[in-house]
């Protein structure tokens, strides 16, 4: 055992001496003392006290500094030195003189360096253990200081004798970074996934070179967050990785509106440079106040309060920190990009169309062979050890030039492969194009049949009706059809267990021998299970720090078994080895185990739970408190789908309570220290002093006490004290009795309170009958348990009258969520409607826009019913705080381009030209979004770097949820709003266009027929039967003149302009009416030709 100790603390301070290790504690050892055994027969045979042996050792284990001497030769302080160093100086230490013979402390006692008491026993797999628990300090990569921990013991052990090598066995369980490692290239997976389905989908839509430009903005967005994180102080942690997942969709979709709308103006014939300065104009303020939207989503979640606050909070950060970073992307770095590349795409089209003469095939291969070097490229980016020997030449680069230049430089030969593939892939992608057939020039705006179908929601005034009563139907059938077939709410996601721990319960007075014995019964049971890698056993006091939240172990434990499963990755596929089956088999088994009571622990990897039940109950009545427990105890056991009950009632057991009679004592010249002493001696023994030695860098204990054999209650009647009337014996004045076992007192708002818990078996369900008559199952939940139970508390008030009970625990915690996520709901809302009424100047529009949350919320219902999920507060609840910002954008998207159109074109034809011209980048930044999340909402992640893939891991089942509740909230809202919002547009544009008829009505009847506005009545009528073909909105309003260019004949001008004078009034009332009116059946079609009339155009 010593030896073991000695190795282990070697290793220890080792570890300690490590920058990244922030401690390293020993578990499983006992420390070593210095034992003196006294015999009382002994002391009293030399009439010493033990009192006489505690004032020897403390007065002569002293270290002495006697001061200085100063002469005229010199200076030099004094010290007497006179601590112990080894065991031998406490065996000659004089205690009493008996003429010329100096009796010394081991003339009295037996004197050996030995180990203090066991309070536990320590297994690691059936074998006795010292383990060594290793913490990082903050700031310091996990899995290099796992790394760097294995490598520091594997020189220490090297350096043992070889038979200390053969006799000790050294390992590591409980590796922390090899599940960080599992998960950040899960993640890392995820991310890639993310990035390449959302270029896929950029690249189908918009073409090869544009795709490009929005694929820069991925890399840049994260480059800057990650410089934001670094100024922050703030590490990449799992948290951080999903929100760059949860921002890929996002951040593209600046990128998406800029460069598409760019595009579209290079194809007008405007060119790069004035197209892409154009696009930043015109969608500056769109996107700035999209991107604010979103934002204001995530800004109240950097106040959430509680556990959930602090797992969650790096989210928010994250989101923050990449979605600014696309905001300054999108409005200027790829402006100038695009601006800068459009210059010389047209060379990249001459290297294009020189590979066009080549087979088909040919040209497939080459541009498979550029997208392979991208990929290349950017794995290469990510990791530097990719290609052995360009990492081995990037890191030659920093070591040979160290500082910011040798940085620089091997990050441009680190990029350079992914740059080069990029315009390697531009150029054979854009070859292997396959020619079409130029399509047939037409002039004029040409209606889509998704214009068609908002024209035809949109032309009268019953459609919009219609159309917002089916959309408000559905949502609300879809809420009550979730009311009904919801699969109920929980705290957090329950993910596949790794780790677990077994709480081995029993009551009574146990000896450690006795706990030991029950616990190794247990261990036996849990090394026999199939899945289970390694077990710490520890019975008494003692184990290995873990992540369990609040969550202690019971009241009654008397030992826990400490379990690791094999690796996910070693058996993810296996059905038999999931963890929640091994644990369920495990259960089993110690079900069989008689006499002893278990209780199994999963441990997550996300806030720690509590039991879900937890009953607190309050009173200053500790009588009626305790019958209180007992009653919702009673209930707990005997309602279904309850177990693990446990309550913080005292445990039954007896205390040994010896009570001094200070007045006898006090005849006799003892007292209570007295008495202390000598009970002492029977226990764990009077503390003499600490001494220093060898084997050990800590000071040790000197400890007097009695042999084992005498080491009982019964000795206490026969120990002596020295008074003035000589040795007495200690049953001369005190008394021994049992006393019932104190427990500990606990209280809340100056109230005593016991708490009663319980856990809620999954998968039960249970039949109800609605109110029409109707029977159905509801699923067996926390919530649902906790319904049941506060209804019976209610309704037949079981409990003494002065006590009263509240739900804590996890309820509580839920209920602090739920009320934090409804209040940061409610905040960003607020937030967000301030940005858009300061955008729109319009109430209506600002309203309008918030209102596509709600359609949100339904898609969110929609996706927890279609997947089988629970509301998860934390993770369902975060997703629809989120989906709030995102949702948003593109009703901004809409309203935006329809008030811009709605200034020089009827406000209905603006609806309709506003849905057809904004649907392809409304569809393209929804399908961005859903495809970067889609992956992770089935659990799937590829593994770019070693190929393979993964479904359901422990990791993606964290953000299952989460996804689902954005990607079938976006993509329902998207379809909806599409349909919602020109309706509820239109519905305005009737409401008005129906006041200014009735309005302009009675004035015409009022002021006869013959009246101004009885003629402007008619004209408007008039101006309705205009047939559409015979008026033309064109697309270019802003670019054109009204006006064209006058012939060189000034009397020929002179003449056509006296001509045109009354059709140019004419025509200016029709239009002044059409406007007003609103009917918006006409368009205007005037064509101009040169050294004629001045054309009259109502364009874009």
């Amino acid at each position: 055992e010593r030896t073991l100790l000695r190795a282990a603390k070697g290793l220890q301070n080792r570890l300690e001496a490590l920058e990244p290790v922030l401690e390293a504690n020993l578990t499983g050892h006992r420390d070593e003392m210095v034992e003196v055994m006294i015999d009382p027969l002994r002391l009293e045979s030399y009439n010493v006290t033990a009192l006489d042996l505690i004032n020897a050792v403390v007065n002569n284990n002293q270290l002495i500094a006697a001061g200085e001497i100063e002469s005229d030769t010199g200076a030099f302080s004094v010290k007497i030195p006179s601590a112990f160093d080894e065991t031998q100086d406490i065996y000659n230490l004089p205690i009493k003189q008996n003429g010329d013979r100096v009796i010394t402390l081991g003339d009295l006692a037996q004197i050996r360096l030995t180990f203090e008491d066991r309070a536990g026993t320590a297994r690691f797999n059936g074998e006795k253990t010292v383990a060594i628990q290793v913490s990082k300090r903050k700031g310091f990569n996990i899995i290099d200081t796992s790394a760097l921990i294995r490598e520091v013991v594997d020189q220490e052990v090297a350096t043992w004798p070889a038979e200390m090598q053969n006799a000790i066995f050294v390992g590591t369980s409980n590796d922390q970074s090899r599940t960080v490692s599992s998960m950040v290239r899960q993640l890392e997976g995820s991310v890639l996934t993310a990035i390449a389905l959302v270029m896929v989908v950029v690249l189908a839509t918009l073409g090869t070179r544009p795709a490009l430009l929005v694929g820069f903005a991925i890399p840049t967005s994260f480059l800057l967050c990650f410089v934001l994180l670094a100024m922050m102080g703030i590490s990449i942690s799992n948290i951080v990785m999903f929100g760059l997942i949860l921002a890929v969709g996002m951040l593209v979709d600046g990128a998406i509106v800029v460069v598409e709308y760019a595009d579209r103006r290079i194809r007008e014939g405007v060119g790069p440079m004035h197209a892409y300065v154009a696009a930043a104009k015109r969608m500056f303020w769109p996107i700035v106040s999209s991107t604010a939207t979103t934002l204001c989503a995530f800004l109240p979640m950097l106040f959430w309060p509680g556990v959930a606050g602090q797992f969650m909070g790096m989210l928010p950060v994250t989101l923050i920190f990449v979605l600014s970073a696309s905001l300054v992307v999108a409005l200027i770095y790829l402006p100038v990009m695009g601006g800068v590349t459009g210059r010389f795409s047209r060379s990249l089209g001459h290297a294009a169309d020189m590979l066009r003469p080549l087979p088909w095939i040919v040209r497939l291969m080459l541009a498979a062979g550029a997208i392979f070097l991208v990929f290349v490229g950017a794995m290469q980016g990510i990791n530097p050890d990719y290609i052995p020997p360009l990492g081995g030449a990037i890191s030659g680069i920093k070591t040979a030039i160290p500082g910011f230049v040798g940085a620089v430089l091997a990050g441009i030969i680190q990029a350079s492969l992914f740059l080069i593939g990029a315009v390697l892939a531009s150029i054979t992608m854009d070859a292997v194009k396959i020619s079409h057939k130029p399509k047939r020039l037409r002039a004029g705006y040409r209606r889509t049949v998704f214009g068609w179908l908002i024209r035809f929601i949109t032309g009268n005034p019953v459609m919009p009706l219609v159309t917002i009563g089916l959309v408000i139907g559905f949502v609300g059938f879809i809420f009550v059809s979730f009311a009904a077939n919801n699969k109920g709410t929980e705290f957090f996601v329950k993910t596949e267990p790794e780790q677990a721990i077994v709480f081995v319960r029993q009551r009574g007075n146990l000896s450690l021998v006795e706990k030991d014995a029950a616990v190794a019964e247990v261990e036996k049971v849990v090394l026999a299970t199939e899945g289970v890698q390694s077990v710490f056993a520890f019975a008494g006091a003692g184990g290995l720090k873990q992540n369990t939240g609040n969550r202690g172990a019971p009241i009654d434990a008397i030992g826990q078994i400490q379990i690791e499963l094999i690796p996910w990755d070693d058996r993810s596929d296996i059905a038999e080895l999931n963890g929640h089956v091994v644990l369920e088999n495990l259960k089993a088994a110690l079900a069989e185990i008689p006499a002893i009571r278990t209780e199994i622990l999963a441990i997550g990897k996300g806030p720690g739970e509590n039991k879900p039940l937890n009953l607190r109950l309050k009173s200053d009545n500790w009588q009626a408190l305790q019958a209180a427990a007992a009653i919702v105890h009673k209930k707990f056991e005997t309602t279904k789908g309850l177990f693990d009950i446990e309550d913080t009632r005292p445990l039954p057991g007896i205390d040994e309570q010896i009570t001094v009679d200070v007045e006898k004592a006090g005849r006799y010249g003892a007292d209570v220290r007295t008495v202390g002493a000598m009970v002492q001696l029977v226990t764990r023994g009077i503390l003499l002093d600490t001494m220093r030695v060898d084997s050990s860098d800590e000071e040790i204990d000197i400890r007097v006490r009695l042999p084992e054999k005498d080491r009982l209650l019964s000795t206490l009647d026969n120990l002596r004290v020295r008074t003035r009337e000589g040795l007495v014996p200690l049953s001369n004045f005190i008394s021994r009795k049992p006393v019932h076992k104190q427990g500990q007192i606990s209280r809340i708002d100056k109230q005593r309170y016991l708490d009663v818990k319980a856990a809620v078996s999954g998968g039960l369900t249970k039949e109800i009958v609605a109110d029409n008559g109707e029977t159905r199952d509801i699923v067996i939940n926390p919530n649902e348990r906790i319904k049941t139970l506060t209804a019976w508390l209610q309704t037949e008030n079981p409990l003494p009258e002065d006590v009263t009970w509240v739900w804590a625990g996890d309820n509580e915690e839920q209920a602090e969520t739920g009320a934090f996520l409804g209040k940061a709901f409610l905040g960003a809302l607020g937030l967000m409607f301030i940005i858009l009424l300061a955008q729109f100047n319009s109430f209506y529009n600002s309203v309008l826009v918030l209102l596509a949350v709600i359609l949100s919320t339904t898609g969110v219902l929609i996706g927890m019913m279609v997947m089988g999920q629970p509301f998860s507060m934390i993770m369902t609840g975060t997703g629809v705080v989120a989906l709030a910002g995102i949702v948003v954008n593109n009703n901004i998207v809409l309203i935006d381009t329809y008030q811009e159109y709605s200034t020089y074109m009827p406000r209905l034809e603006a609806i309709a030209r506003t849905a057809q011209s904004r649907l392809r980048p409304v569809l393209l930044t929804t399908v961005t979004t859903m495809a970067g999340l889609t992956p992770m909402m089935f659990g799937l992640s590829l593994d770019f770097f070693g190929g393979g893939y993964t479904v359901n891991s422990p990791t993606a089942l964290w953000w299952i949820q989460l996804a689902t509740a954005i990607v079938f909230g976006l993509g329902i809202a998207t379809v909806l709003t599409l349909v919602f919002t020109p309706s509820m547009l239109a519905l305005r544009v009737w409401i008005s266009a129906g006041a200014y008829q009735s309005v302009h009505g009675l004035k015409a009847l009022s002021f006869g027929r013959d009246s101004r506005q009885a003629r402007d009545w008619a004209l408007n009528r008039s101006s309705s039967k205009v047939k559409s073909s015979e008026l033309i909105w064109g697309d270019d309003f802003y670019n054109t003149r009204t006006q064209s260019q006058p012939t060189e004949d000034p009397g020929a001008n002179a003449e056509h302009e006296e001509t045109a004078q009354p059709l140019l009034a004419d025509l200016k009332k029709v239009v002044e009416a059409t406007r007003a009116a609103e009917p918006e059946k006409t368009k205007l079609k005037t064509k101009a030709k040169k050294g004629k009339t001045p054309s009259i155009r109502a364009a874009e």
